[in-house]
């Protein structure tokens, strides 16, 4: 049986302004030993993920219940946990706050229930820790959550959070694991009255952060990295082409999301991803690469259209030969005029098809479009979702969300020679499609260790692995690793569960 340890410090904001109205006289009469300051009356504000909350109200049709001094957020929002109390170390500026209430979440599709109680944030130790239960199981106590950056600031609101493993496996998906959880408040509201005096700094001073914070990395979960310098490539052709003119050939070289990829594949949606018509699929379930590319260019003007054959399939979630994941995308077409531009597709979601989807905006690494030996290549191409491509994925994948980086090869005449991707590929059914049950996020009865405790019994035991939104009318399911992951979900026909 675990042991519960003592409750650590950390600092807080409020602290400082504590420590200041007691004043010097009433300091002095502390001993050296007892160099802590009672504090009470504080709020922590915290979402845990909203990817999470959002695959627990949707996917999964379930809710949260805030109870024993827990409140959430309108509309699907943050929670609130009351009553804080703790001390405050006015030799090391280190605080530390337990907090009352409980938040239950719980899946009507799956049946499982998840609680959440007793939170403390240590600065000291840049960790946020909470009481865990896992569908009635024993409790498990001071699990870590999550780290949370050190404060830069005497403020203690909005500090970034990264998830730990033993989140992942409580929250079911190994995937938040080092993912970006929802930023962290610890505050003393203004209008709450305790012993400590008050005026108008103590909502928002605060003691030094901890000058020793171990562990408080800040998370850095941006899928994609920011575009290489030399994504247009050197100005040193040795044969210059024609300065505009109609494409000869091409290859685009794109992942679409690789969370999303290892889901499909993964031990919850067993699916398969499939590669036709000139695509094919990087070994390993990597990125995928369209071929044949057509359209015009200009490096004059540094612009660029170009459409690519190949189509890819996700599918997944079979059940009695019917699919609630069915998506394919294909005509992809690239537009780059200065450096900026669009991607476009065709999307079929569970056999409905909407043409020419501007999925993405591109942003290269450089302005210029130049050619070197009859070809322009441009590698690392960032991919941002717009809002006509979060409306065609059903709302639910966020405008402005990271997709995997791009790159794109196109040949201005017959003969110039297009640098070799090859995506060494299991062309057809990539990635591990046929043996999706050993691939991707997280499987069940999975064992998280962390300090504080082990959490057992992930989602993925009950077939709820936490993967991204939905696409059209079909049901959300969002995940994360970072920013979330979209695809086409069929609700379950089963009219028990349509509560």
């Amino acid at each position: 049986m675990p042991v519960r340890r003592p409750r650590p410090s950390f600092a807080l904001a409020a602290a400082v302004a504590t420590a200041a109205a007691l004043g010097a006289t009433a300091l002095a009469t502390t001993t050296a030993s007892a160099a802590e300051v009672p504090l009470s009356g504080y709020e922590l504000t915290w979402g845990i993920k909203q990817s999470y909350r959002t695959y627990v109200s949707t996917y999964a049709q379930g809710s949260f219940t805030a109870t024993d001094g827990a409140s959430q957020a309108a509309n699907n929002g943050v929670f609130t946990f009351t009553a804080g109390a703790g001390t405050y170390d006015t030799t090391s500026h280190a605080v530390h706050l337990t907090f009352k209430g409980t938040i239950t979440a719980r899946s009507t599709l799956h049946g499982f229930v998840r609680e959440m109680s007793d939170f403390q944030y240590d600065s000291a130790a840049g960790t946020l820790t909470a009481d865990l239960v896992a569908d009635g199981g024993a409790k498990q106590q001071d699990v870590t959550l999550a780290t949370v950056a050190a404060p830069t600031s005497q403020d203690l609101s909005n500090l970034a959070t990264t998830l730990t493993a033993a989140a992942g496996t409580f929250l079911g998906s190994d995937t938040y694991a080092n993912a970006a959880g929802d930023p962290l408040s610890a505050v003393k509201p203004a209008s709450t009255t305790s012993p400590a005096p008050s005026d108008s700094s103590t909502e928002s001073a605060s003691p030094s952060p901890s000058p020793t914070p171990t562990t408080t990395a800040t998370p850095s979960t941006t899928p994609s990295a920011t575009p290489s310098d030399t994504a247009s490539p050197s100005d040193t052709a040795s044969e210059p082409a024609a300065t505009e003119g109609e494409i000869a050939d091409g290859t685009l070289t794109w992942g679409v999301k690789e969370s999303f990829r290892s889901y499909v594949v993964g031990s919850v949606a067993k699916g398969s991803i499939t590669t036709s018509d000139g695509a094919a699929q990087s070994a390993g379930n990597g990125v995928f690469t369209f071929t044949g590319a057509t359209g015009g260019y200009d490096t004059d003007a540094d612009t660029l259209s170009a459409a690519f054959e190949g189509a890819v399939n996700f599918k997944g979630h079979e059940d009695n030969g019917t699919y609630g994941l069915d998506l394919t995308f294909t005509d992809l077409r690239a537009t780059l005029d200065g450096g900026t531009g669009k991607l476009t597709a065709d999307v079929t979601s569970l056999g409905e098809k909407s043409e020419d989807v501007v999925l993405a905006d591109l942003k290269a690494g450089s302005a210029d479009l130049t050619a070197k030996d009859d070809v322009i290549t441009l590698d690392d191409v960032t991919t941002t979702l717009t809002a006509a491509g979060a409306k065609a994925f059903g709302g639910f994948y966020e405008t402005g969300a990271t997709l995997d980086p791009l790159d794109l090869s196109v040949a201005l005449t017959d003969d110039a020679t297009l640098p070799s991707d090859d995506p060494s590929s299991t062309t057809g059914t990539g990635g591990s499609a046929g043996n999706s049950a050993t691939t991707g996020s997280t499987s069940g009865g999975v064992t998280g260790s962390t300090t504080g405790g082990d959490v057992t019994g992930s989602l993925a035991s009950t077939g709820s692995e936490v993967p991204a939104t939905a696409l059209g009318a079909a049901a959300a399911v969002t995940v994360a690793a970072g920013a979330g992951v979209v695809f086409a979900m069929r609700r379950r026909r089963t009219e028990a569960t349509e509560a």
